[in-house]
């Protein structure tokens, strides 16, 4: 199995209980993209690849659909079977999926592909979809359009590095790929409703560079985020708030 990247390997395994709390969950709408747009229901079978805590499994369980999970870091992997223990959770990676030829009629990498946006890696998934299966492609963006939400982003820039990320767009590099059709987008308005210390301060403490930092570096974070929770009107003194974001579905089909 391909080395994970070390602020994968090292955050996620340090903050897997944080990434269950802290992120979002997805759109309501996002179970019937998975019936529509990537056909599945009652008697299709389907991957969560890169699955995590298992953040989109219950949209993909509302299908209908056989699901089968993949998860390479180990206390991820913990995390989702002890909220979804109906779900198999297999330990392995994009690069090497533990799953027959043509054993699925869609793979869905929910907040994880840019992690292996990589011709290896769609080879691989290109191998267990059956021919007219559909790749699907989920993210949950924040709207960095609202000033708050931009300086959350702001306070964990210094820290990324190397670490892959959505945002940067790098993962499209690989599109087109051999033998998969064009990808197609729907987008969803959706927020990350909670406590601010949830929503702030748990969600980014969950990103896998901020988890991976050392203790006095997380400390400094988590009181720049205090400060700008006390700073924001919207924020302060407030019980439950709300995180835009603007959900990301892309979708193509495994030619034949």
């Amino acid at each position: 199995m391909p080395e994970l990247h070390h602020a994968a390997k090292v955050g996620f395994s340090a903050k897997a209980g944080t990434y269950a709390v802290g992120r979002p969950d997805y759109p309501a709408a996002l179970a019937d993209w998975l019936r529509g747009t990537l056909k599945l229901g009652h008697d299709a079978r389907a991957l969560d690849l890169g699955a995590g805590t298992g953040k989109v499994l219950p949209y993909l369980l509302a299908t209908g659909a056989a699901v089968t999970a993949v998860e390479p870091v180990a206390a991820m992997r913990a995390e989702l079977v002890a909220r979804h223990p109906e779900v198999p959770a297999l330990d392995g990676s994009a690069e090497a999926i533990p799953l027959p030829d043509g054993a699925v009629d869609a793979v869905v990498c929910a907040q994880a592909f840019h992690w292996f946006a990589t011709p290896r890696a769609l080879a691989e998934i290109h191998r267990v979809l059956k021919p007219g299966g559909w790749l699907g492609l989920v993210w949950n963006a924040r709207d960095d359009s609202v000033p708050f939400v931009a300086e959350m982003g702001a306070i964990m820039a210094p820290y990324l590095d190397d670490a892959p990320a959505h945002r940067t767009g790098a993962w499209r590099a690989v599109f087109p790929a051999e033998g998969f059709g064009p990808l197609a987008l729907t987008r969803f308005v959706h927020a990350h409703v909670g406590p601010p210390e949830r929503v702030v301060i748990d969600r980014v403490l969950s990103v896998s560079y901020i988890a991976a930092l050392p203790a006095a570096d997380q400390a400094r974070v988590v009181e720049t985020l205090e400060a700008l929770i006390a700073g924001t009107p919207e924020l302060a003194g407030k019980s439950e708030v709300s995180v835009p974001y603007e959900t990301q579905a892309f979708a193509c089909e495994r030619l034949a």
